[in-house]
């Protein structure tokens, strides 16, 4: 299974997936291609390191989806690399029904809280004001409704009373590490999940 990671910041999950693949950790997935919507994000930084093209996609015009020509470019982009498995990896923008069409069924995203608690954004910072005892991370397809796609996967992180918000992040962060590549080797070797 081809898979296209797309992030926009330094790449902590992408590098996860890289180095299970390289661990023999991914099952029949390959990561064939980064892509980035800022051209200063460290997941860039991580195709030399580890032999997959990475680029930077300009996303204009809009700053927080990607619509129009930006889609468009995104859409071509990712479409070049034939990937049977798009992975939103930190990428903070909200799709639009082409993209999605263009990749349906085949676009997941990792998201930092037990979904459907916490969407949207500073997902662990909504967790730890709230004073929830559990938080942690989920893997879902991606559907037009933000957050809102059927959950593939969840992996749970205790808060404990000794925690700051810094720990919590680190915490929920290694969660991520541990549970995306899993499901991507889950779903390169066809499970349903």
């Amino acid at each position: 299974m081809r898979v296209a990671i797309l992030g926009s910041g330094r790449g902590s999950n992408a590098e996860a997936l890289l180095q299970a693949e390289r661990a023999g950790g991914l099952g029949r997935a390959r990561v064939v291609a980064l892509f980035s919507d800022r051209p200063d994000a460290g997941i860039l930084a991580l195709g030399p390191r580890f032999g997959v093209p990475a680029r930077f996609v300009d996303p204009a015009p809009f700053q927080t989806k990607l619509e129009g020509a930006g889609e468009e470019r995104f859409i071509a982009a990712v479409a070049a690399a034939e990937p049977g498995l798009v992975v939103l990896a930190g990428f903070m923008r909200v799709l639009k029904p082409a993209l999605l069409r263009a990749f349906s069924g085949r676009i997941i995203n990792l998201h930092p809280s037990l979904l459907p608690s916490f969407p949207g954004l500073d997902a662990i910072g909504q967790a730890w004001r709230r004073g929830v005892k559990l938080t942690g991370c989920t893997v879902h397809f991606v559907t037009p409704e933000v957050d809102g796609g059927p959950i593939i996967d969840q992996a749970a992180v205790r808060i404990e009373r000794d925690d700051t918000l810094e720990t919590l992040t680190a915490k929920v962060h290694a969660a991520e590490h541990l549970l995306l590549p899993l499901v991507v080797a889950r779903l390169s070797a066809g499970e349903k999940l």
